[in-house]
């Protein structure tokens, strides 16, 4: 009995020892641990910077956001052709864009009659005026299904269908631009159209990014909110009657309307493409532009934009621009 109760006494012995032992390793380490953990916080040389609130490259979506305003600009204001051939390329990267994404789907868009389609609608929206534009969509999309119906491969309906969509969304809708730019006063009006579509995205970002809390439409597009609507409408009102009264001649309240309808179909754009892209489950259309994604995310706005200014110039103030 003694034997076996002096045994267990010596080996609990070491035991407390050991971890009394442990505990005051502990309590000497923790301060230095705290202070280890504090020092890991900083920021170390060399580090790749934190993106931007909103998740955008800042200084690469200024430079590519620059050079292509400012060569838009520069087409329309010194010779109109220009614009409408760099306006044409910008609609066929959109359009091979859409492609990739719906092969995600395994829908095969018609390529060949599409990219014709897209050459085609903007020069003749821009040559012959709407009638022209009116054929040319006619012989499109006559020409896509046929293109596919003598293609054996399943799913020709399928095909046939996105690829009406997809010349009707992207050549169609901008080539109202071309007609835009064929009214009286068509290079400032278009020039206008473009800043009020710039000030739409930036100021809409900018306030968004900082201010934004209420979602418009979160199963949609969860970034964008109520305030930063508001904030393009207020940065779009203030270049617009600007644009109105020193570029346009026009009275203020013309500059504040085009605005309102500017940023409303911008706006509407931008939620159609991400509807689109939720829908096929892709985040961006591209990755063409640094800090924009693809060619279709900067289109989105001015794809819709476009006709609302053509149909205001001709429709809702007839003879006043």
């Amino acid at each position: 009995m003694s034997d076996t109760h002096h045994s267990a006494n010596t080996g609990a012995q070491p035991a407390a020892s050991v971890d009394a032992e442990v505990s005051g390793r502990r309590a000497q380490r923790a301060p230095g641990t705290r202070q280890i953990r504090r020092r890991s916080g900083r920021k170390t040389p060399g580090a790749p910077k934190a993106p931007s609130r909103a998740g955008r490259n800042l200084p690469a979506a200024t430079a590519v956001g620059v050079a292509l305003l400012g060569s838009v600009l520069g087409g329309i204001l010194y010779l109109p052709i220009a614009f409408v051939a760099i306006t044409t390329a910008f609609a066929l990267v959109g359009v091979w864009e859409v492609s990739r994404a719906l092969e995600v789907r395994q829908i095969r868009l018609p390529l060949v009659p599409a990219i014709a389609a897209t050459i085609a609608l903007p020069f003749a929206a821009y040559l012959g005026g709407p009638e022209a534009l009116a054929y040319a969509v006619v012989l499109s999309t006559t020409a896509l299904a046929l293109w596919r119906s003598f293609d054996p491969a399943p799913d020709a309906a399928i095909s046939i269908t996105a690829g009406i969509f997809v010349v009707l969304w992207i050549p169609l809708l901008l080539s109202f631009a071309m007609l835009l730019l064929q009214e009286p006063s068509g290079k400032l009006l278009v020039a206008t159209l473009l800043l009020l579509v710039v000030a739409n995205d930036t100021f809409g970002y900018l306030v968004g990014a900082f201010f934004g809390k209420h979602a418009m439409a979160p199963k949609i597009s969860p970034k964008k909110s109520w305030e930063g609507f508001a904030g393009s409408v207020g940065g779009a009102v203030l270049v617009g009657t600007i644009a109105a009264v020193f570029l346009l001649d026009r009275p203020w309240w013309f500059g504040f309307v085009l605005a309102v309808a500017t940023v409303s179909a911008a706006t509407a754009g931008d939620l159609a493409e991400s509807m689109i892209k939720r829908e096929l489950g892709v985040k961006d259309m591209g990755n063409i532009l640094p800090g924009h994604g693809g060619m279709m995310d900067r289109l989105d706005s001015i794809v819709f934009a476009s006709p609302v200014a053509f149909l205001l110039s001709v429709t809702l103030v007839p003879g006043f621009l």
